[in-house]
């Protein structure tokens, strides 16, 4: 579980106290990580857009805020990126699941794990690929403090090969 362990312990240590998320497998540890923490107000949503939502608005009563996902939700998600967060500058934390690349065994995952670089950088949403949890960790502390700067959510794309330190 060190993949997760990591991302787990940036957050806390990033002062991320709010977290909603769609069901991932890929992301059920750090899931249930989330979910047992007394002090972060964790939400499970069935769909991303709903995330977006919530977190929106936790972020307006002024909570710090991320969403943990699979890549297939930022399709779901692009109205409310534009018309939500880009309209009125909200900084969210997007921690996804990349879904639809290296040992993919669903083959309907696959086109939008090739679009989901192109379509975080036509949402002007900085992306980072962390390959190892040491990176993760440095990277998540980073990202979330460079999402007030901007004003915007960051996202970090972790792909199969991350998650394989979950099964260490």
């Amino acid at each position: 579980m060190r993949g997760s362990l990591a991302i787990y312990k940036a957050l806390k240590e990033s002062n991320i106290d709010f977290i909603c998320s769609v069901p991932c497998a890929n992301l059920k540890n750090l899931i249930k990580l989330v979910e047992e923490d007394e002090n972060i107000i964790y939400i499970p949503t069935t769909r991303e857009e709903e995330a977006f939502g919530i977190c929106a608005g936790a972020y307006l009563a002024g909570k710090k805020t991320a969403i943990l996902m699979q890549n297939s939700g930022i399709g779901n998600s692009i109205n409310a990126i534009a018309s939500l967060y880009k309209t009125f500058q909200i900084p969210t934390l997007l921690i996804i699941s990349h879904r639809g690349d290296l040992k993919e065994q669903i083959s309907a995952q696959i086109p939008m794990g090739r679009w989901i670089t192109k379509l975080l950088d036509v949402c002007e949403i900085p992306t980072y690929k962390p390959k190892t949890p040491e990176e993760a960790y440095k990277l998540i502390k980073y990202a979330s403090s460079y999402m007030f700067k901007i004003s915007y959510p960051v996202a970090l794309l972790f792909d199969a090969l991350y998650w394989e330190y979950d099964l260490e």
